[in-house]
């Protein structure tokens, strides 16, 4: 049985972690059928957008497999090489990556959330932090993720507890878009990623870039970056073009309002 399905359509992978048995664990295997589905997208110029969700409605991922990490050592857990850690493998994606959360998400599996650009939840959706009840250190970003998208003091009361977020909460807090019934999930899920497509996807490549290179740096930096780059790419635009695109801007509103 595939561990990983890869699916596309319309320009959009949709890559589901299948091991519902087991709540979608990251075992070996599945780590290592994962960096081969983003390997394949990002090979593959067509695709635009990709969605990760888990099979069944239980579990997005619960993380590691604890069994296989007891038997093979911790080195998982720190593990840099995209190879064998997902987050890395999503991370390297130049495409949006729609998190499409549909059950729980706990310790390595929040981690695995957190990778993904946006997300969204189903009700049955809960987040986990478990690294300081098993005793480990989180080592595919979380420490530093997670703070930066909650605050700190909410990061604090996760990591610190072990307690389990609510998808509503989650939604409050600003870490997950929306929270959807669990059957309109996928649907959702597969509209915005739509929605994202049908932009320029060298564009959207060089925008994702911007965004995600500049949250790196200082504010000052960034927009020092943002300027470098706007300089490049806008020197290529003409005027022309963007009144074009102005022009199908506005007919798509007044499609989307009739």
């Amino acid at each position: 049985m595939a561990l990983i399905l890869l699916e596309k359509a319309d320009g959009i992978a949709t890559i589901t972690l299948n091991r519902p048995e087991a709540m979608n664990a990251l075992s070996h295997a599945l780590r290592t059928e994962l960096f081969d589905a983003c390997q394949d997208i990002a090979r593959d110029e067509d695709i635009r957008a990709v969605i990760v969700t888990g099979a069944g409605e239980r579990a997005f991922t619960a993380g590691l497999d604890l069994k296989e990490l007891g038997e093979q050592g911790l080195g998982a857990a720190t593990d840099q090489n995209p190879a064998r850690n997902p987050c890395r493998a999503l991370e390297s994606l130049n495409v949006p990556v729609i998190g499409a959360i549909n059950g729980v998400a706990i310790t390595g599996g929040f981690e695995l959330a957190l990778a993904c650009d946006i997300r969204i939840a189903s009700t049955n959706a809960r987040f986990a932090d478990t690294h300081a009840r098993v005793g480990i250190i989180p080592g595919w970003g979380l420490s530093q993720k997670l703070s930066r998208f909650i605050g700190l003091s909410r990061a604090c009361e996760l990591s610190f507890t072990g307690q389990f977020l609510d998808a509503r909460t989650a939604c409050d807090w600003g870490l997950v878009n929306n929270v959807h019934a669990p059957e309109e999930l996928m649907p959702k899920a597969r509209a915005l990623a739509a929605d994202m497509a049908s932009i320029d996807p060298q564009f959207l490549k060089a925008y994702k870039k911007l965004i995600f290179d500049g949250y790196d740096r200082n504010f000052r930096d960034a927009l020092a970056l943002e300027k470098e780059t706007t300089d490049a790419w806008n020197g290529n635009v003409s005027a022309e073009d963007v009144e074009q695109r102005r022009q199908a801007v506005i007919e798509r509103g007044r499609k989307l309002t009739t």
